[in-house]
């Protein structure tokens, strides 16, 4: 059986995080800069081996302060972690798809389960073959080393600890 390899197209692709901020409301960040790839050795990219990177030089939540602290020390410390990666692979069970591997952030490495919805493999106007899928999940931040933490006055957690991950991947046959 041959293996196709795919990377990811990233002028249609987005990876994006939401975080509640004072429990009441949700911010949400972007990595601008990111990487990955997949091998398939079959058309429903059941088995196929996913690698990931994003610069943590690239988030953008809107606001440079609010990136400016996420890049620091108090969270993902992007001097002595420019990168947070994933390895894993797709797993169909069903008409489910699962992405099961290890998410390492700022040197912490833990398995996570994502949500996968496969979009289906298209042509485009170019003869390139494309792939799409929407990924989701939620994390432990601190699970990863991210434990700044504050509290207000009256008692409310400036940042939550679940962190929700969405990312719309469209990826290229190669």
């Amino acid at each position: 059986m041959s293996t196709t390899k795919w990377i990811i197209d990233p002028t249609h692709s987005e990876v994006s995080f939401k975080v509640k901020h004072l429990v009441i409301s949700t911010v949400t960040g972007y990595f601008k800069s990111f990487e990955g790839s997949a091998e398939s050795t079959s058309d429903d990219f059941d088995g196929a081996s996913v690698n990931f990177s994003a610069a943590i030089d690239s988030i953008d939540t809107n606001q440079s302060d609010r990136d400016n602290h996420l890049k620091s020390a108090d969270f993902f410390d992007a001097a002595n972690h420019p990168n947070l990666t994933f390895a894993g692979k797709v797993v169909k069970n069903g008409g489910d798809y699962k992405l099961v591997g290890d998410l390492t952030i700022r040197g912490n490495k833990k398995e996570v389960t994502l949500d996968v919805d496969f979009g289906g493999v298209a042509g485009d106007p170019y003869g390139q073959t494309k792939a799409g899928f929407e990924i989701e999940g939620k994390i432990s931040r601190k699970e990863f080393g991210l434990t700044w933490s504050a509290v207000t006055e009256a008692g409310s957690v400036v940042v939550s600890d679940q962190v929700r991950l969405l990312l719309n991947v469209q990826v290229v046959k190669q």
